[in-house]
């Protein structure tokens, strides 16, 4: 048996400002969309043309607060080409939560309170 990871799920409070937040932030753009008939969630998988992996953001209808995401103890990792510029960027945003420059990565974190890891490309 071969697995192949497709997509990750986030539950996301609003839609419309997490869709920009990771278009601006990293580049991933709306792939396709799935809406229920009845309107009480919406479904986008956002993704680019490195990788088939995408991310799935899940808007409900009847939430009314933001989700709690308990201790944030997971991420979902990017690894970028110009990490200089990357971190530009994100630092002008002001969206960096966590640096370990120990390490050579940070993290920033979505609209939602998701973590995302940026690592540079290495030889």
């Amino acid at each position: 048996m071969n697995f192949k990871m497709i997509h990750e799920n986030y539950n996301v409070f609003d839609l419309g400002k997490t869709m920009e937040f990771y278009e601006k932030a990293l580049g991933l753009m709306e792939k396709r969309r799935h809406t229920a008939e009845d309107g009480s969630f919406i479904i986008v998988y956002m993704g680019n043309d490195t990788t088939d992996f995408e991310l799935e953001l899940t808007w409900n209808r009847d939430r009314d607060k933001p989700y709690d995401l308990g201790e944030c103890e997971f991420h979902l990792a990017f690894r970028v080409d110009d990490f200089e510029k990357a971190h530009a960027l994100h630092k002008e945003m002001g969206c960096i939560c966590f640096e370990n420059e120990s390490m050579g990565i940070y993290f920033i974190q979505d609209p939602n309170g998701y973590w995302l890891e940026v690592v540079p490309e290495r030889n």
